[in-house]
Formats: C-alpha cells, sequence, structure tokens
C-alpha cells in the first residue's frame, strides 16, 4: 500500500494544537554546571513542538494512517530556566499529500523561546512496518558475517 495521496478533507490550513511541559531534569541541557545554568533543551524543545504538530491532525487521520516527521527548521530564540512553564503550538500551513506543514511556535509567559517550520508525512503503518521489518532483517543478515 502507497503513502495515501488524498488525506482526510479535515486535514486543512488553520488546525492547531499545543503541547504543554515543565522545565525539569528529565528536558534540561545535559552541560548545566555551577557556571551555566539549567535550562530546557533545544531537542526536547523541538520535540515538543513535533507533539503538537501530530496532535494537532492525530484525530483526522484514517484507521492505520499516522504521521511521522520529515522536516524540522527551527531558530532557538531564548532559554526557558527550570521550573518554566512552555508551550509549544502548532498551525497547519499547507497541506500537499501526503505532507502536511507547520508553523510552530514556543513560548512562555515572557516571551517567545523559538519559532519555525515542520513538516510531516502521512504514513500507512502497515507499509512502514514492513519496511522496517525488512531493514532490520537485512541488517542482522550483515552483522552475522
Amino acid at each position: 500500500m502507497k503513502p495515501p495521496k488524498t488525506l482526510s478533507p479535515a486535514i486543512k490550513s488553520g488546525l492547531s494544537a499545543d503541547e504543554n511541559l515543565v522545565v525539569g531534569p528529565e528536558n534540561q541541557i545535559i552541560f548545566a554546571d555551577d557556571r551555566m545554568p539549567a535550562v530546557l533543551a533545544t531537542p526536547w524543545l523541538i520535540a515538543h513542538m513535533e507533539y503538537a504538530a501530530r496532535k494537532a491532525i492525530a484525530p483526522y487521520l484514517a484507521e492505520g494512517e499516522r504521521s511521522v516527521g520529515v522536516t524540522v527548521d527551527i531558530e532557538h530564540l531564548a532559554a526557558a530556566p527550570v521550573g518554566d512553564h512552555v508551550t509549544c503550538r502548532a498551525k497547519v500551513i499547507l497541506v500537499n499529500p501526503p505532507f502536511v506543514t507547520f508553523a510552530v511556535e514556543a513560548f512562555d509567559e515572557m516571551e517567545t523561546l523559538a519559532r519555525g517550520v515542520h513538516k510531516r508525512a502521512v504514513i500507512d503503518v502497515d507499509r512502514f512496518r514492513s519496511r522496517l521489518i525488512k531493514k532490520a532483517e537485512k541488517i542482522a543478515g550483515q552483522t552475522r558475517k
């Protein structure tokens, strides 16, 4: 089964969702020390922006479809200290099946922390799983030699 050439008409520009997080030990930089304050790590910030995008379209996907990230172009503008409450927001700006493009931003009560563009592909889970099984088998065969 190929990726969908069409998506639900409910997936359209303007759909949005938020993902909230609190900065803590599980998502802060690993190189904090006496001089460098602990802040939200960029990879975790991006992950939560992707979670918001996924959340925005997940209710409109057909049975057996999921969305996966394919591109991320984020500008990290400001730091978020431990204890900060951060909101990540994703808004659909373009639908070009099987791709959905989002404007993403992250902010706290003081300022914009990050902004950018994120693209997701809508995939068929069974086809995806089948391709990964074949790949894993090939890798396993190569490592036994």
